[in-house]
């Protein structure tokens, strides 16, 4: 005789995988917009009203990546309850630093302008970045230059203070050929426009990649003296790459990322 149990588990096995899963919803087309010096993507479901917003900078060394870079965040967020923004900002070396940084401040105001008729609030917007995009966040939101900015989620990145890195030996090619005018390292540094005033609520992650524990330790403390909230995660369990990669279900960042954000965004 055969176990009920054997048959029941030969049903499931010849069942099709949408029958044994819940279905996923689709993910929306981006709408993608001219914001004046680049484009930039919205993702958003139709019926959306007055819902939180994650406007993303991806990396690549101020050089490399395109607003493409999103990897399964779109999806994720979506699903939590969150409008997503994805932006292209001009790259090195056509365009430096100081003007990347104008980019995303002009893209940040458009946003901030239009997102509404897409069912996002502009007056609950957190700003995230990766690597480049993580400096790029830190140095417009920091500098003044995301007004109504309800938070940042900066994501691994040493370029806080480029006059403390290039002291300590950090000045790597890639940051070299980023910031290669001494004379513009303070002002290109986030660290530079803490000042002694509150900040918005600010997430700052790290990974094990090299020296980025101690900047982003530094400048979490100089952050925190002007009484701005902060919140520090030890990411030396993840590369570099994987720290923005993984963001998705069941990930420790995540989970600590979404926190974050609902207590900033509410």
């Amino acid at each position: 005789m055969i176990d009920r149990r054997i048959l029941l588990l030969m049903s499931m096995a010849l069942l099709p995988a949408s029958a044994s899963a819940a279905p996923r919803r689709l993910l929306p087309s981006p709408q993608t917009f001219d914001y004046g010096p680049a484009r930039l993507d919205i993702y958003a479901r139709a019926g959306a009203s007055s819902l939180p917003v994650v406007l993303f900078i991806h990396g690549g060394a101020w050089r490399a990546g395109n607003r493409t870079n999103v990897d399964v965040k779109p999806r994720f967020l979506l699903d939590n309850g969150f409008c997503f923004v994805s932006i292209d900002y001009r790259m090195l070396p056509k365009a430096d630093v100081a003007t990347q940084a104008n980019d995303v401040e002009q893209a940040y105001r458009y946003v901030r302008a239009n997102i509404a008729r897409y069912g996002g609030d502009p007056n609950r917007i957190a700003v995230m970045g990766h690597s480049a995009g993580s400096h790029l966040a830190a140095l417009t939101g920091l500098r003044g230059g995301l007004p109504g900015v309800a938070a940042l989620v900066l994501n691994d990145t040493r370029a806080y203070d480029l006059e403390a890195l290039a002291r300590s030996g950090g000045m790597t090619p890639a940051y070299a050929r980023a910031f290669p005018d001494p004379s513009q390292w303070r002002v290109l540094s986030p660290a530079t426009h803490v000042g002694s005033r509150k900040h918005p609520p600010t997430f700052i992650a790290y990974s094990r990649a090299s020296g980025r524990a101690a900047a982003s330790r530094a400048f979490a403390e100089r952050l925190r003296a002007t009484g701005t909230e902060v919140t520090l995660f030890d990411g030396s369990a993840y590369s570099h790459m994987s720290i923005n990669r993984d963001f998705r279900e069941g990930d420790t960042l995540t989970r600590a990322v979404m926190t974050f954000l609902k207590a900033a965004l509410g």
